[in-house]
């Protein structure tokens, strides 16, 4: 059933504020992907605060040329979905990529980083970056790391001490 001109405007709608709140997206064709795993896939990449969405070639290059986007229009040649990123940049990358590896019917085309179309090997890049967590736990263990140097320094002048101490009540007590 063709949707009517009104509903047409409210997707575009959502699409672009898609597009204004987003960090990154990933753009994949999806076609020969079954229903239970595109919902598989759509349920993965909520958990990781990513909104999957799947709308008309038109309404999807008419909201990214009105938000400025310059994009390949070779991948719309495909049925395309697309994933944005609301809190994380790397994550829709990631979890496509790793979706894409159990299930071959998904093909990354691009994706939209900092406002601008990335290709696919870039998007494959883009995956293989630690997450936020990840790195915030580098940075913790960074700089506590010549603190607890520190502390083992300590620690070892003190044992020293005691074992100087404990050598010259043995020899006294001898």
């Amino acid at each position: 059933m063709a949707k009517t001109k009104e509903q047409k405007s409210k997707l575009l709608e959502n699409l672009d504020s898609k597009i204004e709140r987003m960090k990154s997206a990933v753009i994949i064709d999806y076609k020969g992907l079954k229903v239970k795993d595109t919902e598989a896939l759509r349920n993965i990449l909520r958990e990781k605060g990513v909104e999957f969405n799947i709308s008309k070639n038109t309404l999807t290059k008419i909201a990214l040329k009105k938000s400025g986007i310059e994009f390949d229009e070779d991948i719309f040649k495909k049925p395309v979905a697309i994933a944005f990123a609301m809190e994380d940049e790397v994550a829709p990358a990631k979890e496509i990529t790793l979706f894409a590896k159990k299930n071959e019917a998904i093909e990354i085309l691009g994706g939209i980083l900092e406002r601008k179309f990335i290709d696919d090997a870039m998007v494959k890049r883009l995956a293989a970056l630690p997450s936020k967590e990840q790195l915030h736990a580098k940075v913790v263990g960074t700089i506590a790391a010549p603190l607890s140097g520190m502390v083992n320094v300590f620690a070892g002048n003190m044992r020293g001490l005691v074992n100087v101490l404990n050598a010259h009540k043995n020899k006294q007590v001898s």
